[in-house]
């Protein structure tokens, strides 16, 4: 089980958790009882279609003598949420060193990659980081400080620079001192789908001309607190860009957890990482079985 992590979610836990136990403690369920479990996940940010899918197979299995009880409901609708966010999973790797953070302005994404250079800190590895973002006029600097908490390095551009130059510096102080994780930061304010589009294949290209043997992992953060607004950033980045990973921030914040499972579902991105609360240590690799069976217990 999470631990800590249930408790630092207990916004979610408590506001989804608490509704489903009653449901599951029904000795005989009914339509009615799969009525109040649609609202309930609709409530809950898991989005329109995701949810009349999984109430439509559940009204299949009860129509098939197969669901009968609380409990029954139980074990179903786990398995069907386990596998939402399972299908695919993102399958972390040592070779995994080169990580480009794409996402919209406000969503997380220096915060995130200052923690995820804090997890990778703790595993004794070098950590150097790519102020991408020139647009911003505060990024670097806010970068900066992260960098200085966490024990990382960065390479910082000029303001307006363009961003793949940044990254080809970048890339170079990467080989030349051998670090052992590169995190590149990028701009999350640019104008058209079309604009995104070219920045991120400009910066792609210049990762592969300079470090060929290393593959990109590209992690889109999200904040788990704007719902619908969530999953429509995730559309847009995923039609731009290849995309490896989501890392869901804020999740502390919101008692709404469903936009797990709108996300997986319609774009078949993994989670990769959560991030919760304030401090350097608030970020947890994605584990999508107990995340799920966390959920459903009270």
């Amino acid at each position: 089980m999470f631990g800590f992590i249930k408790n630092a979610l207990k916004r979610i836990y408590s506001a989804i958790s608490s509704q489903l136990a009653t449901l599951f403690a029904l000795h005989e369920i009914d339509t009615a009882t799969l009525e109040k479990l649609e609202r309930i996940l609709w409530e809950a940010d898991t989005g329109i279609e995701t949810t009349k899918k999984l109430t439509t197979e559940l009204r299949d299995e009860m129509a098939r003598g197969v669901l009968k009880t609380g409990a029954d409901l139980h074990t179903s609708l786990q398995k069907k949420l386990t596998h939402l966010v399972t299908n695919p999973a993102y399958t972390p790797s040592p070779k995994q060193r080169i990580f480009l953070l794409v996402g919209v302005n406000g969503s997380g994404k220096t915060t995130a990659a200052s923690k995820l250079a804090h997890l990778f800190i703790t595993q004794k590895k070098r950590v150097l980081f790519a102020a991408a973002d020139t647009f911003r006029a505060a990024a670097p600097e806010q970068l900066s400080i992260w960098a200085s908490r966490t024990g990382a390095t960065i390479y910082q551009g000029l303001p307006g620079q363009d961003p793949a130059a940044v990254v080809f510096q970048a890339c170079e102080k990467f080989k030349k001192e051998e670090f052992d994780i590169l995190i590149i930061d990028t701009a999350g304010r640019l104008q058209t789908k079309t604009h995104l589009m070219k920045e991120l294949e400009k910066i792609g290209a210049v990762i592969k001309r300079h470090l060929p043997d290393e593959p990109i992992t590209t992690l889109l953060t999200i904040d788990a607190m704007l719902g619908q607004n969530s999953l429509d950033q995730a559309l847009l980045f995923n039609e731009s860009t290849h995309l490896d990973g989501i890392i869901l921030t804020k999740l502390d914040g919101t008692g709404k957890g469903g936009i797990v499972f709108a996300i997986s579902a319609r774009i078949q991105v993994p989670v990769a990482f959560i991030t919760f609360g304030e401090q350097l240590e608030d970020i947890k690799a994605f584990n999508a079985e107990e995340f799920v069976s966390d959920l459903l217990s009270h």
